[in-house]
């Protein structure tokens, strides 16, 4: 039985949430609990009448009220630029599940967090406005607000950047308003750092893994006198590094793109395109995108989700920080909008996923755990994907023994809510 047929199911995993969300590093909260508004909103639709279900909504308001607490205790100019994207998308979503809880005040305030504050934080402070940056100008640094530290112009932060632009853009079209100029024409100057990239093929950020498949490296490098993409540290750089999280963001992005066209009349006849010229790019890069998460991470013998095998996303050092990965993947996958742009057969792939945590749980507190396959499945992938990639670490195991206990428990919980909560949304 899939165990997304019974409520029961979905309130185990929550439960198992709620005991442990409450922790302090910054960006793992406002991930772990965008997994759980997703999940959540999956589960109202799933049962809306069902009483329990009814509590849990209530529950997860009670959480969001704590959270705006927690975010009052920050700095803003302590704070990465990954972090205000993190949590710009997670305002967007409590918005959304406070307002069918018609609890609007608390919605206009997480809707101000978002734009007012995480938007523009990203916008002011760590976006290159300059036209200086070699061989692609602009993008996103995933340095402080302060301006202590650059950072890298990785993929996660000019991703997070590009989907929480575009989403804002598809919240004001969803409340009957056109977007805000400002927003498209940062979404729209996303897609062009991305694209331009991707044009430079000599530099396989947009890697192939076969001539219609690839996938997008964690940060674009380009090792030439004067390029400003040579940077290998914060966080340590490996070549051939890959994340799942990286695929799901930047393909719900470009579908949210496809669905913005008219919005962006203004910037695709000055850049000489039309909107079916537009449309056509977007779709080219989808493809190739869905055909590389189908290619390169799914299991061939279990059709399970899987990292790319990476040391740098398995730890030590980070493992960390890449442990969320798979579930960030299957929370943007699990949208039928990019689940049919993406062009292969997603639903599979995420419930084969979500059996698979939920087996391997730990039966007596329904803790989710990093590891859900076999080692057996686990070699052979390693051996599938060097094959299409040509690099590959004999990693089988997370690293991550100097994380915190609590974080660890509710980072895999959140991976979780997010195969759980995507299953759901596929095959109601």
């Amino acid at each position: 039985m899939r165990p997304v047929t019974r409520p029961e199911t979905a309130l185990a995993a929550f439960k198992r949430f709620a005991e442990v969300w409450e922790f302090d590093d910054f960006w793992k909260r406002g991930n772990t609990f965008d997994a759980c508004l997703v999940f959540a909103a999956a589960v109202q639709t799933r049962w809306p009448d069902d009483p329990e279900v009814r509590r849990m909504q209530g529950a997860v308001t009670g959480m969001l009220e704590k959270n705006l607490a927690f975010f009052a205790r920050f700095d803003p100019g302590g704070l990465w630029a990954d972090d205000f994207g993190w949590w710009g998308l997670l305002s967007l979503n409590a918005r959304k599940h406070l307002l069918r809880e018609r609890e609007t005040a608390l919605a206009d305030r997480y809707l101000a967090l978002g734009t007012e504050l995480c938007w523009e934080y990203k916008r002011k402070t760590a976006y290159d406005h300059s036209p200086d940056a070699r061989p692609v100008p602009h993008g996103c640094r995933n340095g402080d607000a302060n301006g202590q530290s650059r950072g890298v112009k990785n993929t996660v932060t000019n991703v997070l950047l590009f989907l929480l632009s575009s989403r804002i853009c598809r919240a004001a079209r969803t409340a009957g308003s056109p977007p805000d100029r400002r927003h498209r024409e940062l979404a729209w100057a996303q897609w062009q750092w991305f694209s331009r990239w991707f044009a430079l093929e000599e530099y396989q950020y947009l890697k192939k893994l076969s001539p219609a498949a690839a996938l997008v490296q964690e940060r674009p490098m380009a090792r030439f006198e004067g390029s400003d993409y040579q940077e290998v540290v914060h966080p340590p750089w490996a070549e051939g590094w890959v994340w799942t999280g990286d695929q799901g963001m930047l393909l719900a992005a470009l579908t949210d793109m496809l669905a913005l066209t008219d919005d962006l009349t203004e910037w695709i006849t000055a850049a000489g395109m039309t909107p079916a010229s537009f449309r056509s790019a977007l779709r080219r890069t989808i493809t190739l995108l869905g055909n590389g998460i189908a290619q390169g991470l799914i299991g061939p013998e279990d059709g399970i989700i899987r990292e790319a095998p990476c040391r740098s996303s398995f730890g030590p050092a980070h493992g960390n920080d890449y442990l969320a990965g798979r579930g960030i993947l299957m929370r943007y996958l699990g949208e039928p909008a990019v689940a049919a742009a993406a062009g292969f057969d997603v639903a599979s792939a995420v419930s084969a996923t979500a059996n698979a945590i939920w087996a391997a749980r730990d039966t007596a507190t329904d803790q989710f755990t990093p590891e859900f396959t076999t080692p057996e499945n686990d070699r052979k992938y390693i051996a599938h994907f060097r094959s299409l990639w040509g690099l590959a670490d004999d990693v089988l195991t997370w690293d991550l023994q100097a994380m915190d206990e609590q974080q660890k428990h509710g980072v895999c919980q959140s991976i979780g809510l997010d195969a759980l909560g995507a299953a759901m949304r596929l095959r109601p």
